[in-house]
């Protein structure tokens, strides 16, 4: 199963290494919204899809606060869509997105597929699109989703991963993507794990935003942690998840690779070992 390394939307926050964890302090940093688009037997799939072409076409949409704050690039050559057709690949060819969690940087280019199903966890479609209970003000732009979704829900009971509980099989019953659920970051909040022979890519999404976190002894940088503390929906569970992730990194590090969001240091890692894979003949 190839999975490619994606930055579907390059972020420019002031303030360098206390965002980015290197750079002088009034440099601009560099975040990532890494995403995945795996090919597998029942099409291609996109784990979450970052900043998409309708938010480039209004940023006012994605709101003047977090533009401001979060200084995208908005470069529609890092949309997903036009990646996936330099990849050689018709949007229509994207049969499944998985979202880790409705927030503005992930879910931004769910409308360009318009035929894909839509997965995402129960607890965060209740919030993020029902309103019950009621989101944190301006935590969701309902916009993304006007074009109003093929949705489709998991949650509840599942099967135990390295520990982690309630894990269920996504796209297929063949266990090769799983769905992981991490809450903290926001209710509904998952991972996606996706197998590649004996070894595992496990995509934590916003479980951790820098990664010193998963070192033995954490690491981050203070204005990057303000950040990631202020999104919380609920600290202590994201705090326990982010202990989970560190112990698997510890235990089975030579079996699970883990990746998050919008660190650059673990996508760049990833893009390498994606050219160098290129470039093995089959």
């Amino acid at each position: 199963m190839r999975v490619h390394h994606l930055n579907t939307g390059t972020m420019c926050p002031r303030g360098g290494r206390l965002v980015s964890g290197s750079g002088g302090l009034f440099a601009r940093a560099r975040l990532v919204c890494h995403c995945l688009l795996i090919e597998s037997d029942d099409g291609l799939v996109l784990v979450d899809t970052g900043i998409g072409t309708g938010d480039i076409a209004v940023p006012a949409r994605l709101g003047a606060r977090w533009v401001r704050q979060a200084a995208p690039l908005l470069d529609a050559s890092e949309t997903a869509l036009q990646q996936v057709r330099a990849l050689g690949f018709s949007p229509d060819d994207v049969r499944h997105i998985l979202l880790t969690h409705l927030d503005r940087d992930h879910a931004g280019g769910i409308g360009d597929f318009p035929k894909a199903k839509v997965h995402v966890h129960r607890a965060e479609h209740a919030m993020a699109v029902e309103g019950s209970p009621a989101p944190p003000r301006g935590r969701y732009v309902a916009g993304q989703w006007r074009h109003r979704p093929d949705w489709q829900f998991y949650g509840g009971d599942g099967e135990d991963w390295f520990g982690f509980r309630g894990v269920r099989a996504a796209v297929d019953r063949s266990g090769d993507i799983l769905i992981i659920p991490l809450p903290g970051h926001t209710r509904g909040h998952c991972g996606v794990a996706v197998r590649r022979g004996d070894e595992w890519l496990l995509h934590a999404g916003d479980a951790y935003f820098f990664h010193g976190q998963l070192d033995p002894r954490p690491r981050m940088p203070l204005l990057l942690g303000l950040f990631q503390r202020k999104g919380d929906q609920d600290r202590a569970m994201r705090i326990a998840n982010q202990e989970r992730l560190r112990r698997l990194k510890c235990d089975h590090g030579d079996r699970v690779t883990i990746v998050n969001s919008h660190d650059p240091v673990a996508y760049e890692t990833c893009r390498c070992g994606d050219r160098a894979a290129a470039l093995i003949p089959a």
